[in-house]
């Protein structure tokens, strides 16, 4: 018996809670939709070389090989949900049996791509806070009718009612359930912030990728695009021209498809994009042109928010909020409660997500870092960068390189300079009534507002260098988000105080007497 094995054997087997199976139409969406990922393996078989019947016979086992998959899946997959765990059991060859305890579920996933959206069906991942060896992160159930996704959603987040007391002599009545509340919208889409898709570095990969993988298409098919008469005159025309009007012509050419490109991408990631507080207590992310998606984070679990403005994001000034969860992974965008939008708008998103003024949280003021955090921050940008500079020159005098890359790489320095000094600006931290704010970094600055109660201990470092200046660096850890949050180049005693101020008495027997530290008291929430 396997590890998830014993962990299944652990359910009550005598619950009488159904097993289900996944809807009927997987039987024919999930062939359909293996044949479109193999659509380029098929076509390179079936047009590539003279028409030999044994391409024919391989596309058509592949297909059959698929349709096969696909039942025995579907036959071998059931699942249920009991008082306190979901169980899903799948396999044949290569049997499973995971179970999740229904108390650590913190997000419900549902994913609907255009093939499911078709057939009325969607994806349900459920992710979860990891508890012993033997129980799973989560799992996924590929795929369900959307009625039914619905109702998981609901069931899986909903939180357990109180007890209602017990009367001597109950009285019977007939009355109506009580209406549902409707879902409360905290944000929807402008499309006005459009302008900020080609600001950003994940929609610029994403071109990348789309672009790499047509090219890697066309070479299979042995589709040369410069066989087509305007293309080939207009490469002729580019290498015959000087070098800068060919460079610029293809920057722009690139720049072009770029911006195309990422404000395409932006609009079916984010269409018809609404926040909201659901009467389950439940925030939801609704987006998705094609492939339509909906990321539900329980409030309970909910640990904070981090406000993220990558560098050319923050140049438009721009910004998108992040919610601080477990079980958020890369599938789910880290979190993201909005697209990239105005920098006040992140603010007020997660001012609404976690009930709080602003000043409390993401936009509250903070606390200088020591000036010897400056020279750190300096250093740190600038000894790299004379390095570059110092082997260009070196490159450049033995003649492996062009003579003029040495000068020209004078202006790494004064970058350096800049990159260093805004660091330090971004550097800051406070406590309030019930958050801990940190902000640092500069390519990717970030602030984040973590509840002091979701903090589970501290991570003191201390580099030969910080030592030297009196610095260190304080990690919050936290079982939310990344892990651990840091507090960079703090003055050492001031990072021991903060710590023991913001989860009081853990930190109180290293503290060595008294100390000149700032105060680290929880600020005051502005009146209303």
């Amino acid at each position: 018996m396997t590890d998830v094995d014993e962990a299944a054997a652990r359910v009550d087997p005598a619950s009488d809670a159904p097993w289900r199976r996944l809807d009927p139409r997987m039987l024919v969406v999930g062939p359909l939709a293996g044949l479109v990922r193999l659509v380029p393996v098929i076509a390179v078989l079936l047009f590539a070389g003279r028409g030999e019947p044994a391409r024919i016979w391989v596309a058509l086992a592949i297909a059959g090989l698929l349709i096969l998959t696909g039942t025995v899946r579907w036959r071998t997959t059931r699942y249920r949900i009991t008082e306190d765990r979901v169980e899903l059991h799948s396999g044949w060859l290569r049997r499973q049996r995971r179970s999740v305890p229904r108390d650590r579920i913190r997000t419900v996933d549902l994913t609907a791509k255009l093939l499911h959206r078709v057939f009325g069906l969607s994806v349900v991942r459920v992710s979860a806070a990891s508890g012993s060896g033997l129980e799973q992160r989560g799992l996924s159930l590929d795929a369900v009718s959307t009625a039914e996704a619905e109702r998981l959603r609901r069931k899986l987040l909903e939180r357990p009612a109180p007890a209602a007391p017990r009367t001597a002599d109950p009285v019977p009545t007939v009355s109506e359930p009580p209406a549902e509340p409707p879902a409360m919208l905290l944000a929807r889409l402008h499309w006005s912030w459009l302008r900020f898709a080609p600001l950003t570095f994940s929609a610029l990969a994403g071109i990348g990728a789309v672009m790499a993988a047509l090219h890697n298409l066309l070479d299979d098919l042995g589709v040369d695009p410069r066989d087509v008469p305007a293309v080939d005159d207009a490469t002729d025309r580019l290498v015959s021209a000087p070098v800068w009007v060919g460079v610029g012509v293809v920057g722009a050419l690139l720049l072009v498809v770029a911006v195309i490109g990422s404000v395409v991408l932006f609009a079916e990631r984010w269409w018809d994009y609404r926040l909201t507080r659901e009467p389950d207590g439940t925030l939801r992310v609704l987006r998705g042109l094609l492939t339509r998606r909906s990321l539900s984070v329980s409030e309970e679990r909910l640990r904070g928010a981090a406000i993220s403005e990558p560098l050319l994001l923050r140049a438009g000034r721009g910004a998108q909020c992040h919610a601080l969860s477990t079980g958020l992974g890369r599938d789910t965008q880290g979190g993201a409660l909005q697209p990239p939008a105005p920098r006040a708008e992140a603010h007020r998103v997660a001012s609404a997500a976690l009930r709080e003024h602003p000043l409390m949280i993401t936009r509250a003021p903070l606390l200088r870092h020591p000036r010897a955090a400056l020279l750190r921050r300096l250093s740190r940008a600038v000894v790299p960068a004379a390095v570059l500079v110092a082997g260009a020159w070196l490159l450049g005098a033995l003649g492996a390189v062009p003579s003029w890359l040495g000068p020209a790489s004078l202006v790494l320095l004064p970058l350096a300079v800049l990159l260093g000094l805004d660091r330090y600006r971004n550097l800051g931290h406070t406590l309030t009534g019930r958050y801990l704010v940190t902000r640092l970094g500069s390519v990717r600055r970030r602030t984040v507002a973590l509840q002091r109660s979701g903090v589970i201990g501290w991570t003191l470092r201390q580099s030969v260098f910080q030592r030297r200046s009196g610095l260190v660096t304080v990690e919050a850890v936290t079982a939310a988000g990344e892990g651990g949050y840091h507090v960079l180049d703090v003055d050492a005693a001031d990072g021991v105080a903060l710590a023991d101020a913001a989860t009081p008495g853990l930190l109180t027997p290293f503290r060595a007497g008294p100390t000149a530290a700032r105060s680290h008291r929880p600020s005051r929430a502005p009146d209303a």
